[in-house]
């Protein structure tokens, strides 16, 4: 169930945040409306590291189609491009 309080709360900022927990997240709200979340530094650090493997996921997935469309290059010719010899 989630841990809904009024901004109001702040005031008694300690209790508050006693009960913020990894996976017990305490939102705030602001005239009977959702305004904030206060979460943990884990689960911030989750939420980052989803961001960064999603963005890469991305771009990989838009790199492939873009090699499916205009084609792949074989491997003398990556060294080639990036001007190194792999031996």
């Amino acid at each position: 169930m989630p841990n809904i309080k009024p901004i109001s709360d702040l005031r008694n900022y300690t209790e508050i945040l006693k009960e913020v927990d990894a996976g017990s997240r305490v939102y705030l709200t602001r005239n009977g409306h959702g305004e904030y979340g206060i979460l943990t530094m884990a689960e911030i650090d989750e939420l980052d590291r989803y961001r960064a493997a999603y963005a890469m996921l991305s771009k990989l997935q838009k790199a492939e189609e873009r090699a499916t469309k205009e084609g792949w290059i074989d491997a003398d010719e990556l060294e080639k491009e990036l001007g190194v010899s792999v031996d």
